[in-house]
Order: structure tokens, then C-alpha cells, then sequence
């Protein structure tokens, strides 16, 4: 296998390689940090790629498919922001460009109105029933990893987060509420 050098401690992947590094990563877990942001990238583009034809970008996507399982009521933005895959700085751009779309509306709060709370329109889970079919096709390339080892895959990557994650603020004050430690 091209790439593997395991007995020595270097390089065990194909990724200084694919970067044309020519010196020995310093450890085995600078070469998984290259490697899992070089797979984000790629992943984020073959993502961008597939939605492209729709306008539509990966953080947009990801909000619909928040609003999908929301009741009529809609969802506080600020539960959108953190549910979002990647963090998004400013939720309130990202809903103003959809709303101008006609992909999400918002509603303001009954009870307390600084809380507004964002649906789909029926553009938008229209469109997103085209999306979803796009994204299937792109991972339909990951079949071939099979299901063993793409749920190991799953866990690896679930503990690797576990163990760098940074909570903000809010998240560290729910984790403690939790009783959840941090790494």
C-alpha cells in the first residue's frame, strides 16, 4: 500500500503524498490533523458541488434540513445556529439570504418578541427534497467502504471530536447543567 509505514512511526496515509510533503510529519497526530482537514475540504467541495446547480450553499442546505422536522411554530434562530453542522458567525445573514430566496420565513415570538422563529416555506422543502436527492447521489461513492466500516469510521471520528471540541459559551454552560466533562 502506497503511503504506509507503520513499524517506522511515519507516514501511515497517502496524504503527504497527495500535498507533495517531502519531510516526515512530526507525529502521527499532526498526519491525522492534515489528513482530517484535507477529507473536510474535500468532502465540503464534492457537498458544494452537488448543491451548486440549485444556488444553494452547504450552510443554507444545512438549515433546511433543520427547519424539515420543525412544526409549524418554526425553530429560534438561535437553535438553528446551534444545531448548525458547521458553526455559522452570522445566522441572521444566512436566514435574510433565504428569506430573499423564499426558501425560509420568519415569525416573530408571541410570548417574548427578541425570539424569532424560522420555517420552510414550500419552496424550501420543496427544493429541499431535490437537495436531499443530490447529497444521496454523492455519498452513494462512500458505499463501497461498506457499513462496518463506515459506522467505525463514524466512531473514530465522533471520539477525535470528542477529545478537541471547544464548547462556546452557551454549550459549556449546558454541558455543565449536563453534567458532561470537558476534554
Amino acid at each position: 500500500m502506497p503511503g504506509k509505514k507503520a513499524a517506522s512511526g511515519r507516514a501511515v496515509g497517502r496524504i503527504s503524498a497527495e500535498i507533495r510533503q517531502t519531510r516526515p510529519f512530526a507525529s502521527p497526530e499532526r498526519e491525522l490533523a492534515v489528513t482530517l482537514l484535507r477529507t473536510g475540504d474535500v468532502l465540503r467541495h464534492a457537498v458544494e458541488s452537488a448543491l451548486r446547480p440549485w444556488g444553494v450553499s452547504p450552510e443554507q442546505y444545512n438549515v433546511l434540513r433543520i427547519l424539515r422536522g420543525a412544526d409549524d411554530k418554526g425553530v429560534p434562530t438561535l437553535e438553528i445556529a446551534e444545531r448548525m453542522v458547521a458553526r455559522s458567525p452570522n445566522i441572521t445573514r444566512l436566514i435574510d439570504k433565504m428569506a430573499a430566496k423564499g426558501l425560509a420565513e420568519r415569525h416573530p415570538g408571541q410570548s417574548d418578541r427578541r425570539v424569532v422563529r424560522i420555517s420552510a416555506t414550500a419552496r424550501g422543502r420543496s427544493l429541499l427534497e431535490e437537495l436531499d436527492q443530490a447529497i444521496e447521489a454523492m455519498l452513494a461513492k462512500l458505499t463501497s467502504l461498506g457499513p462496518s466500516r463506515l459506522r467505525a469510521l463514524v466512531a473514530q471520528l465522533d471520539a477525535v471530536r470528542e477529545r478537541l471540541a471547544i464548547p462556546t459559551a452557551r454549550e459549556g454552560v449546558a454541558r455543565k447543567q449536563k453534567g458532561i466533562a470537558s476534554h
